[in-house]
């Protein structure tokens, strides 16, 4: 089986993406949808590695088959178990060598109709590759405003209406500053990059794409360059809403921040190399006492404001501003109309 396009995985056909390689391997990265069942795991991997280097490669290939065997019997009589005759996986490795073809050949024993992965996971990376250093993309608008503005939320209820959106916070699983961590924590940058090729591959070319207004970086992961350059390109609905209103939806956005205090307080701390320690703990201290509101005020007046002013500077004169008088749930799906329509209005001027 070769893969020639990201969009192609959703539609193979087959029951099961088997990946064969070891947990670390997956865990970093794999092909949308697939389930890991290792034939060597972590250690063991390595000790046949070790043996193909300081023994010799007959040593390690007998060693190996021996442990592909047994585990390869292992998730026969455990996840493969109740498989019927006619099911269909497709089986892949890094790059489409011994330990897949070793257990689709006992899986053809068995009599399921198993295929490989031309290539392996290597084929399937260097399309995401592609598809994310030089993306064809549709005519993009940027939804920017100083932080607080409840941009993710009203990228979200656009999609919900209809709009073309790609949520690049969801994708990276993180809202985008030092108090943006979400459980479960970030993906590697490779399994990023393949959630972001994805969601390209589904785009419409001719309607406008929605993009919320990010830094080089979300968390610790890296946008790749072709998306940072149309984030940087692309006019901007530009929402302008009062402070008060800012930090009642932070207080609201960020409870579950708040509700670790250590956490909040830990968070709070790391700003010490940017500002007295008289206001460090005036922020810990309103952290404390659960005053969110008016440590988000603070924090946006004295931190963020200033730096999103300093960003936004560079693209003056290619937005439209969109006031907002409230943030609460109710008013967020006119809202998001509102910047859908100033969004298509930009692409047509």
């Amino acid at each position: 089986m070769q893969l020639t396009d990201v969009a192609q995985v959703g539609a193979l056909g087959f029951d099961t993406i088997i990946d064969v390689r070891s947990p670390s391997e997956f865990a970093e990265d794999h092909i949308p949808g697939a389930i890991n069942l290792p034939v060597l795991n972590d250690a063991e991997r390595a000790e046949v590695g070790t043996i193909y280097k300081q023994v010799s490669p007959f040593d390690a290939r007998k060693i190996g088959a021996a442990l592909v065997a047994r585990n390869a019997a292992a998730h026969l009589q455990g996840a493969l178990a109740d498989k019927p005759g006619g099911w269909r996986p497709l089986v892949y490795c890094w790059r489409g060598g011994q330990r897949s073809g070793s257990f689709a050949t006992i899986l053809r024993q068995v009599g399921w109709r198993a295929e490989l992965v031309e290539g392996g996971y290597k084929a399937w990376r260097r399309l995401v590759v592609d598809a994310v250093a030089a993306p064809v993309l549709p005519p993009v608008v940027v939804l920017d405003g100083n932080t607080g503005a409840a941009k993710t939320a009203i990228l979200h209820a656009a999609a919900a209406q209809g709009a073309q959106v790609i949520d690049l916070e969801g994708l990276a699983n993180h809202r985008g500053s030092i108090f943006g961590g979400m459980p479960g924590g970030q993906p590697a940058q490779k399994a990023f990059e393949g959630r972001l090729a994805q969601a390209l591959a589904a785009l419409d070319p001719t309607r406008v794409l929605l993009l919320e207004a990010e830094s080089s970086k979300i968390g610790n992961l890296n946008l790749p360059k072709g998306i940072w350059a149309a984030i940087c390109a692309a006019p901007r609905v530009q929402l302008d809403v009062a402070p008060p209103e800012r930090a009642a939806y932070l207080a609201r956005a960020y409870a579950d921040v708040a509700a670790d205090g250590a956490q909040l307080a830990a968070l709070i701390g790391k700003l010490r190399p940017l500002y007295a320690g008289d206001v460090i703990a005036q922020w810990q201290a309103w952290a404390a006492t659960g005053d969110l509101a008016t440590l988000a005020q603070d924090l946006m007046i004295r931190h963020y404001d200033p730096r999103y002013e300093k960003h936004r500077a560079r693209h003056a004169g290619r937005e439209t501003i969109l006031a907002a008088s409230s943030l609460a749930p109710a008013a967020l799906p006119d809202l998001a109309a509102q910047v859908v329509a100033a969004a298509e209005a930009l692409i047509t001027r």
